[in-house]
């Protein structure tokens, strides 16, 4: 009897603790982004510090819950979770409230919810589902277009919405139909056509197209299996279409904010007072994010003494430019810190999901690592300046009831189909 009841009780504890890490740390980053004057009323639940605490204390109760539910229960009702969140997507268009130009909030008095963060749990739960399905098989292009479908579709009621930012976190499950057998081909397209697509605003759309009918024509004559003359034309036709058509996008579709992001960041406008003035309208938050991070040095200023952080010279700085903080306050080191759990964590989710006996916990625990990945690198490349500013959350980490829940959902579902490895006998 003890031992049947012990097994309950066995799940990975290493990312259990990685998790807690992260929360954990994140809050103490929020408090010193967030607080005001120089005493700290650690339970002032006016404050965003305070709301993160209440949401953390929550967050026990929903873990307990998480993993208390059989593992069953998330494959067997995936398809219900998806359609859920669909619909909720959908209901924003009616009863969403506007922040900060996204329609993504529902709100509920004081407190706001985002479906979007909880979509991406039920279609990494849809998608396990459907590819872990006997009759799927994803070099069929039938299966392919489905599975396209059921990520595009919260993709783009998302898009619909303004925010982009959760909408890049979709391009996650690319990385988990290529490790369920997606062809090849896929890959070097969206990797060609993102090459194309940045050259071409930088260098110009007609140079690009030169280079790549250039490069095409090598490759066709001087690679040992040669492509087809017809196969050779279609790809310098594509990557004309894609060049023009990029460059016809950014200037005649995206919003200016958009055209001026994309512009700073690959440095296009060459004029150095033009140059200046756009950094100060439209990356005023940049700026002062790359400031604050390099005047942490080595070890950082201490925690809550970071002038920078302590000034508000970062707008909105305990969400989404809260690495910022930890770069000011704890330093070089404190940012490897921060750094190491993260890729701790990613591969130790990817280890387990390569350890699953079941399809559809290896595809979901594949989703998880994924969409975590996503959020981390375009946020902390976002922050540091090496992409162009995204509005998009730093995992467990940054403010935000949302966020913290749906990663939360994310990964103790995991940990809980984990569980049934762990305990078998």
């Amino acid at each position: 009897m003890v031992r049947e009841t012990n097994r309950h009780f066995k799940f990975d504890w290493i990312t259990i603790i990685l998790f807690l890490l992260l929360v954990g740390f994140g809050w103490l980053n929020i408090l010193s982004a967030s607080h005001i004057g120089p005493t700290v009323n650690y339970f002032d639940f006016s404050q965003p510090f305070g709301k993160q605490l209440i949401f953390i204390f929550l967050t026990f109760g929903l873990i307990i819950l998480l993993l208390a539910i059989d593992a069953k229960f998330y494959e067997r009702f995936s398809s219900i979770f998806y359609i859920v969140s669909i619909i909720s997507l959908i209901g924003l268009f009616i009863f969403g409230k506007n922040v900060n130009g996204a329609t993504s909030w529902y709100g509920i008095g004081s407190f706001t919810i985002q479906p979007s963060e909880f979509a991406k749990v039920a279609t990494s739960l849809a998608v396990a589902k459907y590819i872990s399905d006997l009759n799927t098989n994803m070099n069929s292009f039938k299966d392919q277009i489905r599975t396209f479908i059921i990520v595009l579709l919260p993709a783009l009621l998302v898009l619909l919405q303004n925010d982009t930012g959760s909408t890049i976190v979709y391009a996650a499950f690319f990385f988990v139909l290529y490790r369920e057998g997606l062809p090849q081909y896929y890959l070097t397209i969206s990797i060609s056509a993102i090459l194309i697509s940045v050259l071409s605003l930088k260098f110009g759309a007609v140079l690009t197209s030169i280079f790549a009918a250039i490069f095409v024509i090598v490759f066709h004559f001087f690679n040992k299996k040669k492509l087809r003359i017809y196969q050779s034309l279609f790809i310098i036709i594509a990557a004309f279409v894609i060049s023009f058509g990029v460059k016809f996008f950014y200037e005649s579709i995206l919003k200016p904010h958009q055209q001026e992001r994309i512009s700073l960041w690959l440095r296009l406008e060459k004029d150095p007072e033009k140059l200046e003035k756009m950094k100060q309208t439209f990356a005023y938050n940049l700026n002062e994010s790359e400031k604050a991070i390099s005047s942490g040095g080595l070890s950082g200023k201490g925690f809550m003494e970071g002038t920078r952080t302590t000034g508000k010279f970062v707008p909105e700085q305990h969400t989404d430019y809260i690495f910022s903080t930890v770069g000011e306050e704890w330093g070089f080191l404190g940012s490897a810190f921060v750094v190491i759990v993260f890729v701790l964590l990613l591969l130790r989710i990817l280890h387990l999901a390569e350890l699953q006996k079941s399809q559809f916990s290896r595809v979901y625990g594949y989703s998880v690592a994924s969409i975590i990945f996503i959020h981390f690198l375009v946020n902390i490349g976002m922050v540091m300046g090496l992409i162009p500013t995204i509005g998009i959350p730093l995992p467990l980490f940054s403010y935000g009831g949302s966020g913290l829940w749906a990663f939360t959902i994310l990964v103790f579902i995991f940990i809980k189909l984990d569980s049934n490895r762990i305990n078998e006998w």
